[in-house]
């Protein structure tokens, strides 16, 4: 669950920190310039707003008025609410202010826990009968949230209520005065059935869809055959836990647009284990084993799914190009639990290092991850946004097989974000994962979902830092002759100083390479004076950042290293003192707007 920790003042961080760790997924929001936080915000109640109006679990770490007052103006649907909770700054109390029957009392409970306290419960059915009807297991839906009402006033007052289990398991019920033949019942069941107000309808996970498709084939055929079928044959889409295929299809958008129609997620298996319910299948195929490994897919990807104690209750089905059939389970299914999902690979660029130049993707990304795989800086950059994820370290000049580490992790179903700093498409890993895929040609890498997520680069920080010294036409050349030769790099450069672009340059020196700066340097001062600017920019957004601008004539190794940026102006680049501040800039042309 993505929950949004939110802070406001530095005396909430510790309670922050100590929930953080304790609920997984959960990101840190912190007011900027008052709290270091993966997220930051400028505006407490537009960004409470924003973070409620997309449905984001929010736990406030001050005062419930502040909550209260942000998000009044804009409640509404009741069923559609995230949780709310205020958790008090010293971690003496936690309040479920919204959304309590929709996982904020489970989620008050869980902070409670964690910070040895009592949660301040008051939903009146949870506290008198230890559950909420219209808040069931995870993976149960209610068909009549309605109902809930009524019939949780009856169990209150100590009216009879009845319960009719047809399919699944009911023992979170257990507990409840049930009795038979009452005015008002819980009906669990996953059929689909008609209902009124006396009559709360549940539906547990317990239908395995299995299904198979041709290459490419369009997402509505698919969509439209699960929904006649089982409206033909009763069944409710609710009752659906996960929608499961071949792993053959991990990549298919058929498959995953289904998933996301029905809610629920998407599952895989090999042909081994299909095959392994070849003693099942109501229509083994000789056809479909030659084409996959296997003697269905449909039937039997829903058989292992629903497991050894499934049966099929929906023998295959075929469209035109589709082919569906369905199991049922003696009980709930956790859809997330069977098989294996399809992989995601999120190539995430986190800036030069400091939280407030990381965006919210790549947050996001970080926290979805289950696995992280990078250089041991850039993990170290993200603080707390790695705990409880496991690191794949590597050193640096070992970018191939970080790569390909990163790729091997998601093929194998894990969803892992690839670390690199500044962004990833620029000098950076991103376009080693496309070599990669492209050179090798797996099959089960291609099956991976990639994610490219930008970043800030260097070069825009160092420009942010002192300027606008890039704000016309400028390149980047790094100057690196590891992976490309020096030839093409002076090509480049002559050209750049022919051009007077502003030149960026990346990888500026090494312990080895010292020579490489100062013939650059000769280079564009056949296009340039000896007094045109340079930014040194160095361990910009981190401890120890410097900023520094020399002449072009004494730019030379010896004040330079792998963690400085380095941008040359052009010939129209200059330098000017504001009060007690220099800064640099390259004219666009504005001033001639201005005579």
């Amino acid at each position: 669950m993505n929950i949004a920790l939110v802070v406001v003042t530095p005396a909430g961080l510790e309670t922050a920190r100590a929930l953080q760790a304790a609920l997984p997924g959960a990101v840190l929001h912190g007011l900027s310039g008052r709290v270091e936080a993966e997220v930051g915000f400028l505006d407490t109640v537009a960004h409470l707003r924003a973070l409620f109006a997309a449905r984001t679990p929010i736990v406030g770490i001050c005062a419930a008025g502040i909550l209260i007052r942000a998000l009044g103006p804009v409640l509404g649907d009741k069923q559609a609410e995230p949780p709310v909770l205020a958790v008090a700054v010293d971690g003496s109390s936690v309040v479920p202010l919204l959304g309590g029957h929709h996982g904020a009392n489970t989620l008050a409970r869980r902070i409670a826990r964690h910070l040895d306290i009592h949660p301040a419960l008051t939903t009146a059915g949870e506290l008198a009968l230890g559950v909420a009807l219209d808040d069931p297991p995870p993976g149960w839906r209610v068909a009549n949230p309605a109902a809930a009402k009524s019939v949780t006033a009856a169990l209150l007052a100590e009216e009879s209520v009845a319960l009719e289990v047809e399919a699944g398991d009911a023992g979170w019920l257990d507990g409840l005065p049930f009795a038979d033949g009452a005015e008002y019942s819980i009906r669990i069941t996953d059929r689909s059935v008609e209902f009124d107000d006396h009559e709360l309808v549940l539906h547990p996970p317990t239908l395995a869809l299995g299904v198979g498709c041709e290459r490419n084939a369009p997402a509505g055929e698919l969509i439209a055959l699960v929904k006649g079928v089982l409206e033909q044959e009763a069944l409710s889409p609710q009752s659906i836990a996960c929608v499961a295929s071949i792993d053959l299809k991990a990549d298919e958008g058929a498959v995953h647009a289904l998933a996301a129609e029905l809610g629920v997620p998407a599952r895989f298996f090999t042909p081994a284990e299909l095959e392994a319910e070849a003693s099942r299948l109501a229509n083994p195929s000789e056809v479909v084993f030659a084409e996959t490994g296997c003697h269905g897919v449909a039937e039997g990807a829903a058989l292992a799914a629903a497991g050894a104690d499934g049966a099929l209750v929906v023998a295959k089905v075929k469209g035109a190009r589709t082919t569906m059939a369905v199991a049922r389970a003696p009980r709930a299914i956790a859809g997330d639990g069977v098989g294996r999902a399809r992989g995601k690979l999120f190539v995430v660029g986190i800036g030069p290092g400091t939280l407030h130049w990381r965006s919210p993707e790549a947050s996001a990304a970080v926290e979805a991850s289950s696995d992280l795989v990078g250089y041991g800086l850039y993990l170290d950059l993200l603080g707390h946004a790695t705990q409880g994820k496991e690191r794949h370290e590597s050193a640096l000049g070992a970018e191939e097989a970080r790569a390909a580490r990163a790729l091997d992790l998601a093929a194998e179903g894990r969803t892992v974000s690839l670390v690199c700093s500044g962004d990833p498409g620029i000098y950076a890993l991103a376009t080693l994962v496309f070599e990669l895929l492209d050179r090798r040609a797996r099959a089960d890498w291609n099956r991976v979902e990639i994610v490219v997520v930008p970043g800030i680069s260097a070069l825009q920080a160092a420009a942010a830092r002192a300027g606008a010294p890039v704000n016309h036409d400028f390149c980047t050349i790094s100057l690196s002759d590891l992976l490309t030769p020096w030839d093409s790099i002076e090509t480049r450069l002559k050209a750049a100083a022919m051009a007077d672009f502003v030149v960026c340059f990346y990888n500026p020196v090494s312990q080895r390479r010292r020579d490489q700066l100062p013939r650059a340097r000769d280079i564009l001062l056949t296009g340039r004076g000896p007094d045109t600017p340079v930014i040194l920019a160095r361990q910009l957004g981190r401890s120890g950042e410097t900023v520094e601008v020399i002449r072009l004539a004494d730019l030379d190794a010896d004040k330079v290293d792998m963690l400085t940026m380095v941008v040359v102006g052009s010939s129209e680049t200059r330098t000017f003192t504001a009060g007690q501040h220099a800064w640099t800039y390259t004219p666009r042309g504005y001033g001639k707007k201005m005579v």
